[in-house]
């Protein structure tokens, strides 16, 4: 089994953003030299995700706001306690997990329909990083 790992770097210009990365995976699977197996997408962050949806803009708009509604920004969570004021962030994160997985066939990510591999951020402008680990034959 051949393994690859390589990493991915962001400082995002906006606090919250999301971010297509696919050619990014794309191109360290395809330098890996995999041509069947998995890579694992991870954000190496408490406060960002990683996820699979649909590359469009308005979809990226609702996945902040509806974040926004479940977790805002409030001065009174109890994580501020420790004298961060990101509790918010670490909420956000979770409603979008912190990694994937997904499969490779013939050498090249295998989505369904419409999917593409996306870092949230959720406390951002500042240097970021998310593993990208590619196993298989």
């Amino acid at each position: 089994m051949k393994t690859k790992t390589d990493y991915l770097y962001f400082t995002t210009k906006n606090k919250k953003e999301i971010i297509n990365i696919t050619d990014e995976v794309q191109e360290i699977v395809t330098k890996s030299g995999v041509k069947e197996g998995m890579v694992l997408v991870s954000a190496m962050h408490i406060t960002a995700a990683v996820f699979v949806n649909d590359e469009e803009p308005g979809i990226k708009q609702d996945f902040l706001e509806w974040a926004e509604k479940l977790a805002p920004f409030r001065r009174d969570y109890k994580h501020h306690r420790t004298g961060e004021t990101n509790g918010d962030a670490h909420l956000k994160s979770i409603l979008f997990h912190h990694e994937v997985l997904v499969p490779i066939t013939s050498g090249a990510l295998d989505f369904g329909p419409w999917q593409q591999i996306f870092y949230g951020e959720f406390d951002g402008q500042r240097r970021k990083r998310i593993v990208v680990k590619v196993m298989g034959e």
